[in-house]
């Protein structure tokens, strides 16, 4: 990933992947997080971290510590994904895209949870009404206290710990 830039500079204008995570999400989650990689100038309304990144920032290539949120920009996830998954720390709020890293996401992350209403999720967007998006989206997570963060939200998939003495 060294050498990439994706933004590098502050964002003068709501672009189309301007939505942000709904409050419930966060309520249900429980958590706190160190980092969000994905912000928006002034940080996310309701995302309840330390410190994050906006696009001046470049979340994709600064460094990540602790337990970060992820609601990436859906007109390039794969980038982020990678990212995310070689950090392995955190939650994130996830497109179901027909992609290739999206069958990795559901392999590698530790734990995947389906949303309910079949993932549609009416997101927050300054300055107007809630509105969905037209694919539905799914919440990762890897770390065991992010993994049972996720069982506030839905239905979770809980990757099975490896074990080579048993069978396949």
């Amino acid at each position: 990933m060294s050498g990439l830039t994706l933004f590098g500079m502050e964002q003068q204008e709501r672009t189309s992947d301007d939505y942000y995570t709904p409050k419930w999400v966060f309520d249900r989650l429980g958590l706190r997080f160190d980092l969000d990689v994905c912000a928006p100038p002034g940080g996310g309304p309701f995302v309840p971290c330390d410190r994050y990144y906006t696009m001046a920032d470049d979340g994709l290539t600064a460094p990540w510590h602790g337990r970060v949120w992820m609601n990436p920009p859906y007109s390039g996830v794969r980038p982020w994904w990678e990212r995310f998954a070689a950090h392995r720390n955190g939650v994130a709020l996830l497109p179901l895209a027909k992609s290739g890293w999206l069958s990795e996401m559901w392999t590698e992350a530790d734990g995947v949870a389906l949303l309910p209403n079949g993932g549609k999720v009416e997101f927050v967007r300054p300055g107007s009404a809630p509105a969905p998006i037209w694919l539905a989206v799914v919440v990762a997570a890897f770390g065991q206290e992010c993994v049972e963060a996720l069982r506030g939200l839905g239905t979770v998939r809980v990757a099975l710990p490896y074990d080579p003495e048993g069978e396949p």
